[in-house]
């Protein structure tokens, strides 16, 4: 609790990482639920990993036209928004009939993400108290990359062990926003003088020449980082019920949630490394994480699929909070939230194309020969820029 002017106690950066957390959860509470709709639709993997990316369009979307939205008009009113737009997507799976709403869902819910993860960021670093930036930068990782894992989670528990496997996760999600969105409206404003009618407007990519040298590694780290993530998110499931054999949805929400439990670790320990070790640490874990990964796809083990999930997560989280920090750092003052915005927007173009490339080559390799091509480009991609970060690691600390 924070105490304003006039001496009333108002809901600090804690309530905001809930809320943000709450937010984030409804993105990936679909996941344990992909293989239930395939039955019930009756459409192909392609089709699922193109409903999942659908997701990320509706993200890069909000980023490009509303990233810098709650510095004009305040952040609540955005939080409101994104909360909003979250209910409205739990509200197409709840009533889903066919396709239509299955991609209107995901698109709604990619804006919210897109919305929340910059406003809900700054809400709670700018709610902490002076001598708290370090706890409130570690709740904002925790709050984002927590309410992603907990999504399959939660749904994989509801899916598995309740009544109403396509519904019911979604209508306590409804219930948990409408907690979310009485939260938010008692949160303090911390933007001052804010604007009542905004002009959206197509920010494009901003990358000043003086980062690049920076930005491009750390870009191809983001990427290959937010591919594993999105092989988890979109298709794992499928692989952990058809190939492995176990059907229980509440197992394969606990192998996506285990992914982000272990980014977050990840991220937490970026500030002991430093930018120059964590880098290329994390991109060499995550390059080993995707090697279990494949070996789990190749000899068929679920134990395996657990190990590279947790270490592929762990370099995943290092890494990117150290590309983070290295794009923001170099970055010049007047150019950085765009730049950072820019860097998003590579990582979750990395969520969304090579998941529809691994849905593609199912038709032809099946699952296991599509995960496996998959895993070989992405450790390529990782273990050279592992290795030339580790040669020329970022001016940062």
């Amino acid at each position: 609790m924070i105490v304003d002017k006039g001496g009333r106690r108002r809901l600090g950066y804690p309530v905001a990482a809930a809320v943000f957390a709450i937010g984030m959860a409804g993105t990936t509470l679909p996941t344990p639920l992909y293989g239930l709709y395939r039955e019930q639709l009756g459409f192909s993997e392609l089709t699922v990993t193109v409903v999942f990316a659908v997701y990320a369009v509706g993200v890069i979307a909000a980023l490009l036209l509303a990233g810098d939205l709650s510095d004009e008009v305040g952040r609540r009113p955005v939080l409101l928004c994104a909360l909003g737009l979250s209910a409205a997507s739990a509200l197409c799976f709840l009533f889903e009939g066919g396709l239509p709403l299955l991609f209107a869902g995901r698109l709604l819910s990619g804006f919210a993400a897109g919305l929340l993860s910059g406003a809900a960021t700054a809400t709670v670093m700018e709610l902490a108290a002076p001598g708290h930036e370090a706890r409130a930068g570690l709740a904002a990782t925790a709050a984002n990359m927590g309410g992603l894992g907990c999504g399959p989670l939660l749904a994989g528990l509801l899916a598995q062990y309740a009544p109403w496997p396509l519904r019911l996760p979604f209508l306590v999600h409804l219930a948990l926003l409408a907690v979310a969105s009485v939260l938010t409206w008692f949160l303090p404003e911390t933007v001052r003088n804010p604007k009542r009618r905004p002009r959206l407007r197509l920010q494009g990519l901003v990358v000043p020449p003086e980062v690049r040298g920076v930005f491009a590694p750390a870009a191809l780290a983001a990427f290959a980082g937010f591919a594993l993530l999105g092989l988890f998110t979109a298709v794992a499931p499928t692989f952990v019920a058809q190939t492995l054999q176990v059907s229980n949805l509440a197992v394969s929400g606990a192998i996506v949630f285990s992914v982000f439990l272990a980014s977050t670790v990840g991220q937490s320990l970026m500030g002991r490394l430093g930018v120059r070790r964590a880098l290329p640490a994390g991109c060499l874990v995550l390059t080993a994480g995707l090697v279990l990964v494949g070996a789990s796809l190749a000899v068929e083990s679920l134990p395996l699929l657990v190990a590279g999930a947790l270490l592929g997560g762990l370099g995943q989280g290092l890494a990117f909070r150290a590309a983070i920090t290295a794009v923001g750092g170099a970055a010049p003052p007047e150019h950085r939230g765009g730049t950072i915005s820019a860097l998003f927007v590579v990582a979750y173009t990395g969520i969304s194309l090579p998941v529809v490339g691994v849905g593609a080559l199912t038709l032809w390799l099946g699952l296991r020969g599509a995960g496996l091509t998959f895993t070989v480009c992405v450790v390529v991609l990782t273990a050279c820029v592992g290795l030339y970060v580790l040669r020329r690691p970022p001016d940062r600390t």
